[in-house]
């Protein structure tokens, strides 16, 4: 009977160390990652979400962006956050570029929250490269129960 082995190598684990990798798969793993999912955990656009009995505050990290290149949408408890990260151009003359990391391009981050906002009154505010936002939840008309005539 052939079956697909493989040879048990002890230091390869720990010559691709990556701690972000080790986090995201004892997440998948646990009880925590489905409510994480509920904000988006897997995109890169980072943030806190915060509550009160009165708000939501989100903080998500958007560095390098211009505040015009940034939309935010709610439609009930749902909101999205949208970013164009915009390359530059510069080229100075005898100059190779060796490595490139920085991200270019749309990146976006949607999520539900357990209650309504009152989009008239959600405020944003961006500076230093991290867009805060002030949800306030909508006033609950709580359960009406009706007689039955």
């Amino acid at each position: 009977m052939a079956g697909n082995l493989s040879r048990f190598d002890p230091f390869r684990a720990t010559a691709r160390f990556d701690p972000m990798q080790e986090m995201e798969d004892f997440l998948k793993e646990s009880r925590w990652m489905p409510s994480m999912r509920r904000f988006g955990a897997e995109s890169s656009l980072k943030m806190d979400v915060s509550e009160t009995d009165q708000a939501y505050t989100v903080k998500a990290e958007i560095p390098g962006v211009a505040k015009e290149d940034i939309k935010v949408a709610i439609e009930g408890n749902n909101v999205s956050i949208s970013a164009e990260i915009k390359k530059e151009h510069e080229e100075k003359e005898g100059e190779n570029l060796i490595c490139s990391e920085r991200y270019y391009g749309q990146q976006s981050r949607h999520f539900s929250l357990a209650q309504e906002v009152d989009d008239a009154k959600a405020e944003a505010k961006y500076h230093d490269g991290v867009l805060e936002l002030v949800l306030p939840k909508k006033a609950s008309t709580g359960r009406k129960q009706i007689s039955i005539q």
